[in-house]
C-alpha cells in the first residue's frame, strides 16, 4: 500500500480541527416514521492542518511535508491530540485500559483496538497505528515485556505472544496511536500576505483504511 510510515509533526496538528464522521443513509417513509442504515462499519477522520500553521517556517515545514508525500499519493501517520490514547487524554498510559481478547489457549495473535462506550451501547475501533515504546500488554493484570513476552506490527496494530494465553485469561492493552491519514487534496495555496494577515491555508486530511 502507497503509505509512509512517518507522522505528520505534532507541533502542527495541534492546533488543526476534526473528527470522525459518520455516514448515514435516511429513508423518511410515507408515514413519517425513518429507515436508517450505514454502509460503513467504522466511523471516518477529517482534519484541516491548515489551521495549525503559526508562521512562514511551519508553512515551509508543511509545503515540504506535502511534497514528499506527493499530494494524495502516500498516506502518513497523524496524531489527533483529541484522542490518542488508550484511557483517558489526562492520564498515562496504563496496561488496564482495554480489555482486547480473552485468550483461547491457542491463539497467540490478536487485533489492538478502543471500545468507546456510552449509555449501555459501545463501538469498537481497531488500532492499527500504535506509537512506538508505548504499547502495554496484561494478562489477569500481570505485566508482559515488550521483546519477550510479546511483539508488536507498528503498521498492523497486531500484537503477538510468544506462548498462547491461557484460555479465558483476560487481555488488556494500553497504548498510544496515531491515525492512518492522507491528504484530501492535490494542491495547497498560500500566500504571505494573506497569511500575515491573519489567513491560513486549507489543508484538508482524511482517514485511510490499511
Amino acid at each position: 500500500m502507497n503509505f509512509h510510515e512517518v507522522r505528520f509533526p505534532a507541533s502542527l496538528s495541534f492546533g488543526s480541527v476534526g473528527g470522525p464522521e459518520r455516514r448515514t443513509d435516511i429513508v423518511t417513509l410515507t408515514n413519517g416514521f425513518e429507515e436508517r442504515n450505514t454502509p460503513w462499519a467504522h466511523s471516518r477522520r477529517r482534519y484541516d492542518a491548515g489551521l495549525g500553521m503559526r508562521s512562514l517556517d511551519d508553512i515551509e515545514t508543511l509545503i515540504s511535508f506535502f511534497e514528499a508525500r506527493q499530494g494524495q499519493m502516500f498516506g502518513f501517520r497523524w496524531k489527533d491530540w483529541s484522542d490518542y490514547k488508550s484511557g483517558a487524554a489526562s492520564v498515562d498510559v496504563d496496561k488496564g485500559d482495554q480489555v482486547i481478547a480473552r485468550g483461547d489457549g491457542a491463539q497467540v495473535e490478536f487485533q489492538l483496538i478502543k471500545t468507546y462506550a456510552s449509555g449501555g451501547f459501545s463501538y469498537v475501533r481497531p488500532i492499527v497505528k500504535p506509537v512506538l515504546g508505548t504499547v502495554k500488554l496484561g494478562l489477569d493484570q500481570d505485566d508482559m515485556r515488550e521483546g519477550v513476552d510479546f511483539e508488536v506490527d507498528l503498521n498492523s496494530g497486531r500484537v503477538t505472544f510468544a506462548i498462547p494465553p491461557a484460555e479465558q485469561v483476560e487481555i488488556t492493552a494500553g497504548y498510544e496511536f496515531d491515525v492512518p491519514v492522507r491528504f484530501d487534496t492535490d494542491k495547497i495555496q498560500t500566500s504571505v500576505a494573506s497569511f500575515q494577515a491573519g489567513d491560513v491555508p486549507n489543508v484538508p486530511v482524511v482517514e485511510v483504511r490499511v
